[in-house]
């Protein structure tokens, strides 16, 4: 997907659900710079394509 798309702004509990991941895990993918986010308030803002980039597995760090 790429940004001239119309893309989705998820908030931290929509990408936890969307992931189906832990609260804490999707925090370290934030905080290691696997998953890109912009903090916003007390929660994080992150685009339903940067999700999809993720899973598809366009991490830039490898699985050791």
């Amino acid at each position: 997907m790429s940004l001239t798309e119309k893309d989705v702004v998820l908030t931290t509990n929509e990408a936890i659900q969307y992931l189906k991941v832990s609260k804490p895990t999707f925090l370290k993918y934030i905080h290691t710079g696997r998953i890109k986010a912009i903090k916003a308030g007390k929660g994080w803002r992150i685009l339903q394509s940067e999700l999809y980039r993720f899973l598809q597995g366009g991490q830039s760090f490898s699985n050791e």
